[in-house]
């Protein structure tokens, strides 16, 4: 038999892709939120690749240093608002959220206490990384196996998840998930801003979904809170300012301008989403993965700060956590002991870690920092000064609001 008789292979009996009617793609595109939801999103929202509109704001945010060491950010050109360019024909970005507020947050309790590490409620648990980029690989399987019932070629599509250069803020808002807030985060009006992105980026012309309507109003809650004054401008994030990219990207030394605003914070912050209004309806997470482990619950500062390099890394076990390593964990605990209330325990324990094997030149740098903190409190004990208040007045603040609009966290 010759060539030419042979039966086609089953690959080159399906359909291409543009073969697909609209109302296939439409019924499409309503099963792709319902699998979503059966892989534990709380919501899928579908938008196109054009964010020309971001790329000179992006521009002009880099241009004033907004970024600071994340030399990421400027790499890549504009690709993070080209997504065809990061992954190309691609047609959609199908945006997932998912939300990550653990049980008993204890906000309130936590911030009142400068004895006590805060950490942000985002990285109590596990590492959200690989589990939604997993979770959205097999939201692109299901939609592979249902085109292939079809009878429909294979699409081509690839999930992110913080984890290459695209902007997935812009995207999300655009997709419907919510509208972009003050602090340049996204809020949906049903669950506020905890929860995390993700997106499956494919080259299919689905349907696209409706932005919502911006529901910040008049209010500057979260510029007025944040504690290092880094939302510059309305929407507009100095990141650089910022206390999670001071505690968690920044490599060096901590400036000395931003020490005393980060307080007992050692894993970012959490202050404007605390005092934003629209978090008081946050649902806690369906997700065992995300609440808060033990050991890092409430934690008493001088315990971390004894952890060896070898109990940091088997407590931080697939926690996000894990990434700064230990030297930059102990800067951060350092910053936080020196604004703690003076205590000889501190400074026994300040001294004791200077002189161990673990303290690098920037861990010792920070321990100097905070022994003169501690010896300044001493002084003004000894003289009956009230100069040094425990807590400052933006985080009363902070706890006030969250006492008042999340008591069910606080």
């Amino acid at each position: 038999m010759s060539d030419s008789t042979a039966q086609p292979t089953p690959s080159t009996q399906l359909a291409p892709l543009h073969s697909l009617t609209p109302a296939q793609l439409g019924e499409l595109a309503v099963n792709i939120k319902i699998w979503g939801k059966e892989l534990g999103f709380a919501q899928i929202g579908i938008c196109d690749t054009d964010l020309t509109a971001e790329e000179p704001k992006l521009q002009a945010w880099l241009d004033k240093g907004y970024h600071g060491e994340m030399g990421y950010m400027a790499n890549h050109g504009m690709m993070r608002a080209r997504p065809h360019e990061l992954h190309p024909g691609t047609k959609r970005v199908i945006s997932a959220r998912m939300n990550y507020l653990p049980p008993e947050a204890g906000f309130a309790f936590n911030l009142k206490d400068p004895n006590l590490g805060y950490i942000s409620r985002y990285a109590g648990g596990r590492d959200y990384h690989k589990m939604i980029r997993n979770r959205l690989k097999k939201l692109g399987d299901r939609i592979e196996a249902e085109l292939k019932n079809l009878g429909i070629t294979k699409p081509n599509s690839r999930p992110f998840v913080d984890s290459a250069p695209i902007l997935e803020r812009p995207l999300a808002d655009k997709a419907g998930l919510g509208w972009t807030g003050k602090h340049s985060l996204l809020l949906s009006e049903e669950v506020g801003s905890w929860f995390f992105l993700g997106e499956l980026l494919i080259d299919l012309p689905l349907p696209v979904d409706i932005p919502v309507t911006e529901g910040c109003k008049t209010c500057v809650a979260c510029i007025k809170s944040c504690p290092t004054n880094a939302i510059v401008e309305p929407y507009i994030v100095d990141g650089s300012r910022c206390i999670s990219y001071l505690t968690i990207e920044l490599q060096g030394a901590i400036p000395l301008e931003f020490r005393q605003a980060i307080g007992n914070r050692i894993y970012g912050c959490d202050d404007c989403q605390l005092v934003c209004p629209v978090n008081s309806k946050a649902p806690v997470t369906d997700e065992n993965d995300f609440h808060t482990r033990a050991s890092l619950k409430q934690p008493q500062l001088l315990e971390l700060f004894a952890w060896t390099e070898l109990e940091f890394l088997k407590l931080t076990e697939g926690s996000p956590i894990r990434r700064i390593g230990h030297a930059r964990w102990l800067r951060n605990i350092a910053v936080a002991l020196g604004n703690a209330p003076c205590s000889e325990a501190i400074i026994t324990a300040l001294k004791a870690r200077k002189f161990s094997d673990e303290a690098n030149d920037m861990v010792i740098e920070h321990i100097d920092w905070a022994l003169a903190e501690q010896a300044a409190k001493q002084d003004a004990i000894a003289q009956d000064e009230q100069t040094i208040a425990l807590v400052n007045r933006k985080t009363q603040r902070v706890i006030r609001s969250v006492e008042k609009g999340l008591p069910r966290d606080a």
